[in-house]
């Protein structure tokens, strides 16, 4: 796996990810500004309402572009000597299935696809990122996540 291409996968997915947020937060916008948003009774909240969605969507604009600055600082082509922020991860479980991550700064559950292969993107805070960070090629990590028990052997890491 080319972790050059999982990185401009990941730059992708962030980009589009942002799109989608700025134009939410623009349709909330029109909507909270539009005449017809204006409070006709002291009891329509409809303004009030248009007006806390489209401070949402500004807050999640904000988060993904935070998001995509972090990532920027986490991308290194260098293999580390331990699993680290910006490690890509090929990993196989109990069950002889191949499974591959990418620990980034923030993002955890977003998933790229190259040459058809899954890559979820986990968290240093995630169950699964905490058993992974620092482990080395060759090591097993375990982990628990409501009550079920999840173990993975690290094949490489880049």
């Amino acid at each position: 796996m080319n972790k050059l291409i999982v990185i401009e996968h990941i730059k992708f997915a962030l980009e589009a990810k942002l799109n989608e947020a700025q134009q939410a937060a623009q349709s909330a916008h029109e909507d909270a500004t539009h005449e017809q948003s204006v409070a006709e009774t002291q009891y329509d909240s409809l303004s009030i309402e248009s007006g806390y969605l489209a401070q949402g969507q500004s807050e999640r604009v904000n988060e993904v572009h935070k998001s995509i600055s972090l990532f920027a600082q986490s991308y290194d082509v260098n293999v580390l000597p331990k699993i680290g922020l910006g490690s890509l991860i090929k990993a196989i479980d109990i069950d002889d299935n191949t499974h591959w991550f990418y620990l980034g700064p923030s993002e955890g559950g977003l998933k790229v696809v190259v040459k058809g292969e899954l890559i979820l993107v986990i968290t240093p805070s995630s169950p699964i990122g905490k058993a992974m960070n620092g482990k080395r090629v060759g090591d097993e990590c375990e982990y628990t996540v409501a009550g079920q028990t999840y173990n993975y052997e690290i094949l490489a890491a880049m």
